[in-house]
Parts: C-alpha cells; structure tokens; sequence
C-alpha cells in the first residue's frame, strides 16, 4: 500500500503543477503476482486492476469478483478471438482492439452475453513487427469501422512506445489522434514512463512492478 500511496503523491504533485483537473486513474498490473500480494490494496478499496491472460485472469479474479462490487478488471494484453467471450464476461475493459477480426468477435459475443465493455484501439505508432495495434495511418478507417458499423464502445486510444526512445513523443502523437475522434481517455504510461504519460493527458496508467514489486521471470 505504502508503494501505491507514493505513486498516487506523484501524480498528484504532477497534476497541481499542470493545474489539470483530471487525475488519471491507476490500473495495477497484477499479472504473475499472486492475489495475497495485492490483497491489501483490495481491501484499502484500490478497485482497478490489469491482467493480460485471460486464464491466469480467471483463476485469480472470477471469485474476487463477487466480493469486491466495484471492482474494475482491464485486459491489458493480446487478445485473441477465441478468448473474447471468456474476456467479456470477465473484464470491464480492452485495451487492446487491434483489428477488425478481432472487433467483429467482440461485437457478436457482446451482442450473445447482453454486455458491452469499454474498449481502446491499440496503435502501433512506430510500425514494429513485434507489437501489435493499428498503424496510424489506418486508424481512421478502423474506428469508423468500430463505431459506426459495429457500434462497439471505444472510449480512447492505447500505446506502447518503443524502446529506449522518447516516450513522450508518441505520448503526444497518440493524444492528438484521441483530440481529432473526440475521445476522452487516454491509455498510457507503465512503471518507466507514466510521469511523461501523465503529462501528455494519459487518464489510465499501467502500473505493476513500480506498485507490487519485480516480477519472478
């Protein structure tokens, strides 16, 4: 808890010097952790969490759910089409739509189980191979695809910066983008970058090993 309050202090200090009325919320990464690790953040009434496996999701929070009523679940990771149905009935939000197979799937298993999720298109501004997301240049077509023809609720844009690489120029790409579809949330920022995500108008950040600790790999 004492990790979790120290970052909440930073972004506050962040925010008074913007003089930004909007605190972005914290998603804490739990993926890996056990739940008696991030219990007492539970209990404090910390309610946003991210996972980015649907299985090891399901283990850890199908039972957590009945207990704690205001608790909001995010799947952070790929998400493949044979698992939306398990996602949906799981997770409050996606934060990675990233193609049209996969907005198709979402859209007929939201229509099955009677239950619609916030979802943010994932783009991959800098076009690497190894990332998933929509290249900027397709990103117009794809949420209109999204929105108009689907009806799917897209409340913002996601991104993973490269590497080694100022993140605070893709933070600012991403935001302009979000401006031009008038989307309000922004979801950007991990434990390395989220004072520069904060500053570029980030409303959810991802945070796990800054609040819970490194990970065992």
């Amino acid at each position: 808890m004492q990790r979790l309050n120290s970052v909440k202090n930073k972004v506050k200090e962040i925010i008074d010097g913007k003089q930004q009325k909007t605190i972005p919320q914290i998603i804490v990464i739990t993926k890996t952790f056990p739940l008696s690790e991030f219990s007492p953040l539970l209990e404090a009434g910390h309610i946003h969490f991210g996972e980015n496996k649907i299985q090891e999701a399901e283990d850890k929070w199908s039972d957590v759910r009945t207990k704690y009523k205001n608790l909001q679940l995010h799947m952070v990771g790929k998400l493949q089409s044979n698992k939306v149905k398990k996602a949906i009935k799981l997770f409050d939000y996606v934060h990675s739509l990233e193609n049209e197979k996969l907005a198709v799937k979402i859209y007929q298993c939201q229509n099955e189980l009677n239950k619609k999720i916030k979802l943010f298109i994932q783009v991959n501004l800098a076009e690497e191979d190894q990332k998933s997301g929509i290249f900027l240049n397709d990103l117009n077509d794809f949420y209109n695809y999204c929105t108009k023809d689907l009806s799917l609720n897209v409340i913002g844009l996601m991104c993973l910066p490269p590497a080694n690489l100022n993140s605070s120029e893709y933070f600012k790409i991403l935001k302009k983008s979000n401006e031009e579809f008038n989307l309000t949330d922004l979801s950007m920022g991990m434990s390395a970058d989220y004072k520069e995500a904060i500053l570029n108008g980030s409303t959810f950040l991802r945070l796990g090993s800054i609040i819970l600790g490194a990970r065992d790999t």
